[in-house]
Order: C-alpha cells, then sequence, then structure tokens
C-alpha cells in the first residue's frame, strides 16, 4: 500500500474536510495524490477555488497539491485509503452524536475494496473504531476487516489558530488492527509527520489517549476555576497566587477561564458515557465538566456586579466579547 501510494498508483482519500480534515489532506497532497470528499457542496466550491470555510489556511498551503475536492461519493471509488475525520459532537444532553462518523462508515462501507485501509482520526471513546464503525463497514460492503480489509485509529492533534503546533510538528498516535496495518499506517503518516510517530499497542490505546488528552486539560482548568471563585471571596488576586505557586518547578501553570470549542468541553462526555455504559460513574471528570460549564454564567454575573457598581444606567452599558467568532460553514 504504502509504495503505491508513493507511486500515486492508488489514492488516499480524506472524509470530512473541517479545520482537522483539510490540513491532513492538503499535507498528504503534497506527496501523493489525494480525493477530498465533503458532503457540504458550497464547502467544496470553496475549496476548489483555493479558500478554506474554517479560515485557517491561506491560498499558498493550496499550491503544488495533487488533490481533487469533491461531494460525490462515487469519486470514493478512486480511493484505496481513507482517512475519517468527520465531527463528533454531543447533543443537548452531552450524550456522544456519532451520526457523522456512522454516515462516514455507510459511504465507505460503499466504495471499499479489498486491501483497502481505513484509518479514523475523529474523537471517539474506546473501543468505537471497532464496536461501532467497523460492523457498518463489514454489513455494507460484505468484506471482513483484517481479513480484506485493514482499519486504524489516529487521534487528530489540530490545534486551530496555532501556526507553531501544526501537523507537521506534533507526533502522531497512530494505531492498527494488526501489526502489519499499523506499521504501514505509521508510514504513511511518516509523510507528512516530520515530528514522527508513536506506535500504540492497539486501537483502543489509541481512542483512550486522546480522550484522556483533553479530559487533563479540562480537569485542570477546573481546578483553576474553582479557586478563582474561592479566592475572589476572600479578595486575593488569583493571578497573584498562581504567579506565587508558579516559582515552585513542579507546579502546572494553568489558568481559570472560559472551555469551549469543538475538543476540551466535548471529549470528556465521550469518556463518561462509555463509563456509564460499563457500570462505572465517573466523579471527578463530571465534577470538573460542571465546574466549566458553569463559568459563562459566574463571568456574566461579574461583569453585571461590575457594571451596577460604576454605572448608573445598566440597560445602556455596552460589553466587548474578543475571540468570539461564529463560522456558518
Amino acid at each position: 500500500m504504502y509504495q503505491e501510494l508513493i507511486n500515486k498508483k492508488k489514492k488516499l482519500a480524506v472524509i470530512g474536510l473541517g479545520y482537522v480534515g483539510l490540513p491532513i489532506a492538503l499535507e498528504f497532497a503534497k506527496k501523493i495524490s489525494v480525493i477530498g470528499f465533503d458532503t457540504n457542496s458550497k464547502r467544496v466550491e470553496l475549496m476548489c477555488n483555493a479558500i478554506d470555510p474554517s479560515q485557517e489556511l491561506d491560498s499558498k498551503d493550496f499550491e503544488g497539491c495533487d488533490i481533487t475536492f469533491t461531494s460525490e461519493f462515487e469519486t470514493l471509488q478512486a480511493a484505496d485509503f481513507f482517512i475519517v475525520a468527520v465531527p463528533t459532537p454531543v447533543d443537548e444532553h452531552n450524550v456522544p452524536d456519532l451520526v457523522a462518523v456512522t454516515r462516514a462508515c455507510e459511504t465507505i462501507g460503499k466504495v471499499i475494496k479489498k486491501g483497502d485501509y481505513v484509518v479514523f482520526e475523529s474523537t471517539v471513546y474506546p473501543g468505537c473504531t471497532e464496536e461501532d464503525c467497523v460492523p457498518i463497514i463489514e454489513k455494507i460492503s460484505g468484506l471482513n476487516n483484517i481479513t480484506d480489509f485493514k482499519t486504524g485509529y489516529s487521534p487528530e492533534r489540530i490545534n486551530p489558530g496555532d501556526k507553531q503546533h501544526t501537523l507537521a510538528n506534533i507526533v502522531k498516535v497512530v494505531s492498527g488492527c494488526d501489526t502489519e496495518s499499523c506499521d504501514c499506517i505509521a508510514k504513511v503518516y511518516e509523510l507528512v509527520v516530520k515530528a514522527g510517530v508513536h506506535k500504540a499497542s492497539s486501537i483502543k490505546v489509541a481512542e483512550a489517549a486522546k480522550i484522556i488528552e483533553n479530559t487533563q486539560r479540562d480537569l485542570n482548568i477546573a481546578l483553576m476555576n474553582e479557586l478563582s471563585i474561592i479566592f475572589d471571596k476572600m479578595n486575593i488576586n488569583t493571578y497573584e497566587v498562581l504567579e506565587a505557586a508558579g516559582t515552585k518547578w513542579n507546579f502546572l501553570k494553568f489558568q481559570p477561564g472560559l472551555v469551549g470549542g469543538h475538543c476540551i468541553g466535548v471529549d470528556p462526555y465521550y469518556l463518561t458515557h462509555k463509563s456509564k455504559e460499563l457500570g462505572y460513574d465517573a466523579q471527578v471528570i463530571l465534577a470538573g465538566r460542571t465546574i466549566n460549564d458553569g463559568m459563562a454564567g459566574y463571568v456574566a454575573k461579574k461583569v453585571l456586579q461590575h457594571i451596577i457598581q460604576y454605572s448608573e444606567n445598566v440597560k445602556d452599558a455596552n460589553v466587548l466579547v474578543m475571540g468570539a467568532l461564529s463560522r456558518k460553514m
């Protein structure tokens, strides 16, 4: 597979061209032949004109790339190595929403052939790839995992807006359904990841590694947020406390703040969902989520208190929110 991709006798397809999938597709397209697939035809049209709908990449990033953008799943029949990078949000009840992933599996099941590879990058709970995704592909295609096609998991580590920690500069965790597939997947990703790869012992280990990366950050931020609430009641400046504590060599320098976006505020719920299915109710993780989910209301309340203290007319007060961005596409 690897050599045929290098010789452009086989093609790699990236399914889902958001802020994760598009950078991956373009990096590979500088080395091998790529098909970029997204169900949103308007997004595809923009990318065909070297425009990133997520506004993360410049037009020059599209230059010199051997890539075909499409929203027609039939085009995927020409692909032999599939990378799934679709969104995995939670619903209004914080339950994992796997609709995009399952639809991607259904699409792959219609076009996959013997000898093909499927690698998932979307954040999921441990076991999802093998227990939920692979059976869909097998049922639709009539093929069997391992014997007919290979699967793997390589968690995305894209950090939107970060020009320093890019795909090429971050170690890539890879895994496969067997040793052969893991080795091949590692070699393919080494084409674009200069920092190298880390081979996980199993797909579940790779899935779990992704989940705890953001869960750990969520909990550390939650601790800082709770401390800031306590210190505020004591009329102590939280940042001065952190500056003083930070003089110790092993103090972790996290800061209080709002937690949102696609990852930190979502990924922990995937782990707690799976944990609950197994009969264990996560306590520390959900406590951190409760604190961080409540910080927006806490900050809003503090802002109102400040306005009331210094302004006679609250209704006419203006609040500047810096960093708020709405993306419709």
